[in-house]
């Protein structure tokens, strides 16, 4: 059964597409990513999906639910953790899940059922009764993915849920989003920006850059696309001159340039190191350091958009995120 289904959605503000006809679809109880740098698309289509954003053209179904014509619907269908976290200080981990278990119109003996349900999935059963100004930055996040189950959603949303987080907490919290998509069948749909994240996750991912879909796939078929191992060349001068020298070699299936860093998709990388060297040396090329790795998503954005993740967030976050907000 099918989720989520998407169909050529756009979303324009003013002359800026932040979202520009993209196409998938999400079985039922299935985890799946949207990976992207900030200001790809990935929030905005998170929005026109759980109904707080209007679609400029193209249409989306939740749970078989049409996102414009049945939007009461839709939101009764769905659970969202959105980036920014959304809980009041001021109240008791317990008083939050109660008062957004009432705004769904839940009756009290089930209110308290599934507010002990919920607490105990996330670990903070102990910790209900405390002041959430009082919380971890860790434990937060676990009472806002408490909070988006409350009213048993058949499809979860979570913006980019491990965000700041450290990477021990990190790391905890995937434990309880692959606890709630096996053990509850939860069709949730994950946006995230940490390549470990979706690979760790996520049974298929979508590369998502400048408002389009550019791959979409399991994490280690997108690995697989790339067709072998990845050598990382740390250039000091001649950069230019390398790149020209490995166009038309059979053994190289693709060569990006990021800053001083050239990255070749080649053939049995171990073989190929030497080649490599020899032919800098003979160009007068400067290596300041090699690297030889299994391709990983990284990789794998960097081979479809041209630069890592990083980069784009540094060239093109802030700048998006303005044009956002007007």
């Amino acid at each position: 059964m099918i989720s989520i289904k998407v169909d050529k959605l756009i979303k324009k503000f003013g002359n800026f597409t932040a979202v520009d006809g993209i196409s998938f679809s999400v079985a039922t109880g299935e985890l799946f990513g949207f990976l992207g740098p900030n200001g790809a698309g990935k929030t905005t289509t998170i929005n026109m999906l759980s109904t707080l954003l209007r679609p400029t053209s193209g249409s989306a179904e939740i749970a078989g639910y049409n996102i414009l014509k049945q939007k009461d619907d839709v939101r009764k269908s769905i659970g969202i953790v959105f980036q920014e976290p959304a809980l009041d200080s001021k109240l008791t981990g317990r008083e939050n899940l109660d008062i957004h278990s009432m705004l769904y119109g839940i009756d009290k003996a089930t209110r308290k059922r599934k507010i002990a349900e919920v607490l105990e999935l996330v670990e903070l059963s102990d910790k209900a009764n405390i002041l959430v100004e009082k919380y971890s930055g860790g434990m937060k996040r676990r009472l806002e993915i408490a909070r988006g189950l409350i009213h048993m959603p058949k499809v979860l949303f979570l913006d980019e849920p491990t965000l700041g987080l450290d990477a021990q907490t990190r790391r905890h919290i995937w434990d309880y989003i692959l606890k709630l998509n096996k053990e509850g069948n939860v069709t949730i749909i994950l946006t995230t920006h940490y390549m470990e994240e979706a690979d760790y996750l996520c049974s298929r991912i979508a590369i998502i850059d400048h408002g389009k879909i550019v791959a979409i796939d399991t994490p280690s078929r997108l690995k697989d696309s790339l067709g072998g191992d990845v050598i990382r060349l740390e250039i000091g001068t001649g950069i230019e001159s390398l790149i020209d020298k490995t166009k038309g070699l059979s053994w190289v299936s693709s060569c990006k340039q990021h800053d001083n860093f050239l990255d070749l998709t080649v053939q049995q990388g171990e073989k190929r190191i030497p080649d490599l060297i020899n032919m800098a040396q003979a160009g007068n090329v400067t290596i300041n350091s090699v690297n030889l790795h299994k391709p990983s998503l990284e990789d794998v954005f960097l081979n479809f958009t041209g630069k890592t993740i990083r980069e784009q967030e540094a060239n093109h976050g802030g700048h998006m995120k303005m044009r956002m907000r007007r």
